[in-house]
């Protein structure tokens, strides 16, 4: 019995030991308070640390929500980002989140890019589709990595997550969609504006294609040509240096691993 309904029927058997908490400090005192069950036990989910130092290296891929014409209707729309030069190297949209869906968005984008698929990692969160037996078993057939969020930690994947900020901000995303191939229709403007055009703040202001391809030491320089001109002709508007043009990062991480104290104060 528990404590509780041993005090009860003692004291309807006109029985009184002591009150009920006195029953709990003298089991607590043996050692008997506990849950008597067996509890199922998880191990610590290991944080994902990954580094690509170039394109086709480390790629993030995610499912968001997009409104449908009324409530409760959803529409789904997978994307995989390339976090070192955040380009978008595939995406789909469906009236439905699959395992069978996301594995042939995969496939499709590891022919079209023509990656060293040895040498690359998909990374996810735990979600259905993410961790579905045909993505698992397309990711074992390509020879792929596979990387997953912790639970409830939004930032083991933040590539994707900036990159359905920026869609849900721009001035053209609807609150809502009429229908599906409006929602389609958006999509096929927004993701070569992304790519080609989108000046990202995470790659010295240049944009995804440029880094992807390999053009980001040109563009830079012809920045840098502006910027020596506009020094030139005004040294007095530029106080301390002359300018130059924002250097790219050279690693992009999810999880940057720690630094050791100890080894930085030495």
């Amino acid at each position: 019995m528990s404590p509780t309904a041993a005090y009860a029927t003692l004291l309807d058997e006109g029985v009184y030991l002591g009150s009920i908490s006195t029953y709990y400090r003298v089991l607590h005192e043996r050692g008997e308070v506990r849950e008597r069950r067996s509890q199922a036990t998880h191990p610590a989910r290991v944080k994902p640390e990954l580094c690509a130092t170039a394109p086709n290296e480390v790629w993030s891929w995610d499912i968001t929500k997009l409104l449908g014409p009324q409530k409760w209707v959803y529409f789904q729309l997978y994307v995989i980002i390339d976090i070192f030069s955040r380009y978008v190297v595939g995406w789909t949209l469906t009236e439905r989140e699959s395992g069978d869906i996301a594995k042939a968005l995969i496939d499709h984008a590891v022919a079209v890019h023509g990656v060293d698929r040895h040498c690359l990692t998909l990374h996810a969160d735990n979600g259905p589709a993410m961790i579905s037996t045909p993505v698992c078993n397309l990711l074992s057939k390509l020879d792929v990595g596979k990387s997953h969020s912790r639970p409830h930690t939004s930032n083991d994947n933040p590539y994707s997550e900036s990159q359905f900020k920026t869609m849900k901000y721009r001035p053209s995303f609807p609150e809502r969609f009429a229908n599906i191939e409006e929602a389609r229709a958006f999509c096929r403007t927004f993701f070569p504006w992304y790519n080609h055009e989108h000046r990202h703040s995470g790659i010295a202001l240049l944009t995804p294609a440029d880094v992807h391809f390999g053009r980001a030491e040109t563009v830079r320089a012809q920045r840098a040509v502006t910027l020596d001109a506009a020094y030139a002709d005004h040294p007095e508007r530029f106080v301390r240096k002359p300018p130059v043009p924002l250097a790219l990062h050279v690693a992009s991480y999810i999880n940057p691993p720690e630094l050791n104290s100890d080894k930085d104060n030495k």
